[in-house]
């Protein structure tokens, strides 16, 4: 009986035990997936039921990153909380509606330019259209604009019911821009009480992995808007003094267009590359326009190889796959607002990605492999002369050089 009894104890399964054992697996799984799923689906419907609110308390906190800093400042030479941060958002206004007032009037001057260029334009594609390669005819001309005038005029009634809803929005509009000033006002005067607050009432452990989950966020999110703004001001500055050299109308509005469009990661900077190119060709002409798109190309290289991988590797560390993917889901599912907040939610997310990696790390002792160590680039004076670069700091080679011979090899040759 003992014998038999550690034979069966020993045995082998079956393959239905097997397959029976995966099939559990499987199915605890699925049922893990699909809860999960139903989870991210109900907070996908909370978010777009109170988006409304929602959107102004995203605007004011990456305003407050930005604005923080000089409310610390006052507060730290001895301004109260409220003079303090009323005196900041007062300077942020003044600065703001300084560059309104500094464009306005050349926008005003010089749209009657840009009109006529446009209707120049128009003019000068029509007389290339009939001639060859398409020799258009004035009779299908005509045809072409008349089905465009009647397709206008049977949707009168759809253009009409979108401009009242375009009124009702810019009243929403107003709504929500002062609910975001208030917010701001509030956030700065009274937000270092909301982490101790939490603490107080959230316990522990929870509240230690809030605030650090917390002040890594708002760490994260403070320096992506502050480096993404110092970057785009520099995009602005060169891609404004090219304008004004080439004499190109709406030289300030194109370079503040250029400012607001950099806090839209690759797609903002392709559309307002894109707008200074078109206004140049249609007031001063393909010539022009190439050294504007030169200019442009220039620039975001310069933006793309040099300055954000040296400001925003610390401040975001998001590979540029992820950076287009969440611009491109956030412009399609939220328009403009949420390809301006697809990025920030992105870094948002991979803090948090990265925390709980460090806690799982932590709990099974594990500890992330070392990132590789890149070989040094050889010099070109090495690569003429076919010499191996020095090694890197910590690889294999000895202080040698690339020449050391293997460890048996010098051990024989020290026995030799």
């Amino acid at each position: 009986m003992t014998d038999s009894s550690e034979k069966s104890s020993g045995a082998r399964p079956t393959r239905s035990e097997v397959y029976g054992e995966a099939g559990r697996w499987l199915a605890a799984w699925s049922i893990r997936v699909v809860a999960v799923a139903a989870m991210l689906f109900v907070f996908a419907w909370l978010i777009a039921e109170f988006w409304t609110v929602l959107l102004p308390i995203l605007m004011a906190l990456l305003l407050c990153t930005v604005l923080w800093p000089p409310v610390r400042w006052l507060r730290d030479r001895g301004f109260p909380p409220a003079l303090a941060t009323i005196s900041v958002l007062v300077f942020a206004l003044a600065v703001l509606g300084g560059i309104i007032g500094a464009i306005a009037p050349s926008v005003g001057n010089q749209s009657q330019q840009i009109a006529d260029s446009a209707v120049a334009g128009v003019r000068q594609i029509q007389v290339w259209v009939q001639g060859p390669p398409l020799n258009l005819q004035d009779e299908q001309i005509s045809r072409f604009v008349n089905s465009i005038t009647q397709k206008l005029q049977s949707s009168a009634e759809s253009i009409a019911t979108g401009v009242f809803t375009g009124v009702s929005a810019a009243g929403s509009a107003v709504v929500a821009v002062v609910m975001v000033g208030m917010l701001t006002f509030f956030f700065l005067k009274d937000g270092d009480k909301f982490l101790p607050w939490m603490r107080r009432h959230s316990g522990t452990p929870v509240a230690d992995h809030l605030v650090e989950l917390l002040s890594r966020i708002w760490a994260t999110l403070g320096g992506f808007i502050r480096t993404q703004a110092l970057v785009s001001l520099i995009d602005a500055v060169f891609i404004g003094i090219g304008l004004v050299i080439l004499d190109v109308p709406l030289a300030a509005a194109l370079a503040v267009i250029t400012f607001l469009g950099g806090f839209i990661p690759i797609v903002g900077a392709f559309v307002a590359g894109a707008l200074a190119v078109v206004v140049a060709l249609v007031t001063n002409g393909f010539t022009t326009a190439l050294l504007v798109l030169l200019i442009v190309i220039a620039v975001q290289q310069l933006e793309g190889n040099v300055l954000s991988p040296m400001l925003q590797s610390k401040s975001m560390n998001l590979h540029p796959v992820v950076v287009l993917l969440a611009v491109a889901f956030g412009g399609t599912q939220f328009g403009i607002i949420g390809a301006f907040l697809a990025v920030p939610v992105a870094a948002a997310l991979a803090v948090l990605f990265r925390y709980l990696g460090e806690l799982v790390d932590e709990k099974t002792g594990e500890t992330p492999p070392p990132e590789p160590v890149k070989p040094p680039k050889a010099s070109l004076k090495d690569r003429l002369f076919g010499r191996n670069p020095a090694p890197a700091p910590g690889s294999k080679a000895g202080a040698g050089g690339g020449d050391t011979p293997p460890d048996g090899d010098s051990g024989s040759a020290a026995q030799g």
